[in-house]
């Protein structure tokens, strides 16, 4: 591992392959993670493990400071097509020799032989949900919205504690179903409510996962409540709202 500036790399063991048109673009068991951004890793392989067949410079480059310039490719393989770089000269030495594809714009990404949603998951990231009869109760505006003892405490590496509650704890009748979903690669996919209370309407306030990922599974069913934006009792001792991205 190695850390240059705020750009932090790691080799890592899990076979990587990622598809695209119905072929494999790249298949490893050496892939490197960059993190180009302090939130999640990039994915960089090998030259010899990626079809380079596949590759066309584009003629247009990327620069970074931390890691130079960038050359595109355009990614073409069965009716699909995708985006790749390489930094052919880096300043990060790790690398030389190494292609990047852009996540979204492949089909299919797979860690051993399990699918990979979203970006690739940082081996440094732990998640724990663990059920607890602490009393958790939310309030809006000085409205209470939420009071459980039966929750599940999501524990995430990074952010604050989530606090998972059942539907029936929750004041449904003050949730509305908006059209926002997001999508992350440890929980799956989840959907959003708005909350409003005295007539005021919060938007996106609150989130759940029908259909989590297994490791999540333990979420499905239920919705949490962003910490950052209301008030939250633990036994009935209000919790400071955490300061993150989502605040």
């Amino acid at each position: 591992m190695s850390d240059r500036g705020r750009v932090r790399t790691e080799r890592s063991e899990k076979r990587v392959r990622a598809m695209l048109g119905g072929e494999v673009v790249v298949d490893t068991t050496l892939p490197l993670l960059v993190w180009e951004v302090p939130y999640y890793p990039t994915y960089y392989f090998p030259e010899a493990d990626v079809k380079t067949e596949l590759l066309v410079e584009t003629g247009e480059t990327r620069r970074s400071p931390s890691r130079g310039e960038a050359t595109q490719y355009l990614v073409k393989a069965g009716n699909g097509e995708g985006t790749a770089y390489a930094y052919l000269d880096p300043k990060l030495p790790e690398l030389a020799g190494h292609y990047a594809f852009v996540w979204k714009t492949m089909d299919h990404w797979f860690e051993e032989d399990e699918e990979v949603y979203v970006h690739p998951r940082d081996p440094n990231t732990r998640l724990d949900i663990l059920p607890s009869s602490r009393r958790v109760r939310v309030e809006i505006d000085g409205v209470t919205v939420a009071d459980s003892t039966n929750a599940s405490f999501l524990f995430e590496t990074g952010l604050p504690v989530r606090y998972y509650l059942p539907k029936t704890d929750v004041r449904m009748d003050l949730l509305t179903p908006t059209d926002l979903s997001t999508a992350c690669p440890y929980k799956g996919t989840a959907r959003y409510w708005s909350v409003t209370v005295d007539g005021e309407t919060h938007d996106n306030l609150v989130w759940g996962y029908d259909t989590p990922l297994p490791e999540s599974q333990k979420v499905g069913g239920l919705v949490a409540f962003y910490n950052e934006k209301l008030d939250i009792y633990i036994d009935e001792v209000l919790e400071e709202r955490p300061k993150t991205m989502f605040s």
